[in-house]
């Protein structure tokens, strides 16, 4: 059975990760490491294992099997580097790291080594997204022309973070804001329908001021395919469909409306002669979380459905963005 170690409980995400660890039947938390001890201890005694705050002392432990990083971004590529020169089969949180030159590392390392490894991007688990992505590989909307993903909530209305969460609107810590963290979903999305990037053009800004950090942005990305896409993602929006859409030669689909469920329009997919809309209930099956594909990997050799060079693509297509705001110009891909 796999030991697990959990680095860092600087995410929100990282007691969920805990659980997961804790109630699958073939993998047990072995110890918890944390560059703060006021996060560390406590995780650690709420799930009864030493606390280590030495991750040398951690990584040099030939018990321990894997390690699941919830350390701020900026941390990423020496956590993350750390493990996977230590042997350790690695789960992280998303994004991989801040600058594609860090994935670049990181992902030469993970080939190197040939650890397991796993970025946790769990809309490419979601039925809904599976079937957008089946849609457009099986060209039932023809060629695309354009793809707009939104995602939002009202984290800097409310100001979510504080206490132990602080570091999400710390830039030096975090990378960024918004389209860092919760952007993430979408733009990974994006990227894998869609494929390489061209150009990006953007504007990434600040609007509550609730945090030092960007809490608002939109981008158009042009595609190899010369497809479009239009990315919306904000913490100061207090209400409105998370809505992804898909434009095409021969059709539409959509999803993320109220009411729920999948709007499909296509000359291909319908009957000769018949027109009109569709709303699909025989989705794709899903594959395992990304915490079980990891184990899985880990004790039977299993595949994945997800890489460390996705996390990498994520990375690229973020720095551009961000690159463009900044710079208020035009970026190239790929990014070096």
């Amino acid at each position: 059975m796999p030991r697990i170690a959990l680095l860092s409980f600087a995410h929100v995400h990282a007691h969920g990760y805990a659980q997961q660890v804790r109630d699958h039947k073939d993998a047990e938390i072995a110890c918890i490491w944390d560059d703060d001890p006021a996060r560390g201890k406590p995780a650690a005694e709420q799930y009864g294992v030493p606390y280590f705050s030495d991750l040398s002392k951690v990584l040099s432990d030939g018990s321990i099997d894997g390690v699941v990083v919830n350390a701020p971004t900026s941390q990423h590529p020496q956590v993350i580097g750390a493990a996977v020169e230590a042997g350790k089969n690695v789960f992280t949180e998303k994004a991989l790291t801040v600058t594609t030159a860090d994935s670049n590392r990181l992902v030469e390392a993970v080939r190197r080594k040939g650890i397991k490894f796993m970025i946790s991007l769990p809309s490419r688990t979601n039925p809904e997204v599976l079937f957008l992505k089946k849609v457009v590989d099986d060209g039932l909307i023809g060629k695309v022309t354009l793809m707009r993903a939104r995602i939002a909530h009202c984290a800097a209305l409310d100001s979510w973070f504080h206490d132990g969460s602080a570091w999400f609107g710390d830039e030096k810590l975090a990378g960024g804001g918004a389209l860092f963290d919760l952007g993430c979903h979408t733009v990974d999305v994006m990227r894998w329908i869609l494929g390489e990037p061209a150009s990006v053009i953007a504007k990434v800004n600040n609007y509550s001021g609730a945090y030092d950090i960007d809490d608002n942005s939109a981008a158009v990305v042009e595609f190899k395919n010369k497809a479009l896409g239009i990315l919306d993602v904000s913490w100061v929006h207090r209400a409105g469909p998370n809505t992804m859409e898909l434009y095409g030669t021969e059709g539409f689909v959509g999803k993320g409306y109220p009411g729920g469920g999948i709007v499909l329009q296509s000359k291909k997919a319908l009957a000769d002669g018949l027109e009109g809309t569709v709303h699909p209930s025989n989705l794709p099956k899903p594959p395992a979380t990304p915490m079980n594909q990891w184990v899985a990997s880990m004790v039977e050799d299993a595949p994945m459905t997800i890489t460390v060079e996705d996390g990498r693509n994520l990375t690229e297509l973020l720095e551009g963005i961000y690159t463009s705001s900044r710079e208020g110009r035009s970026v190239g891909f790929p990014i070096a």
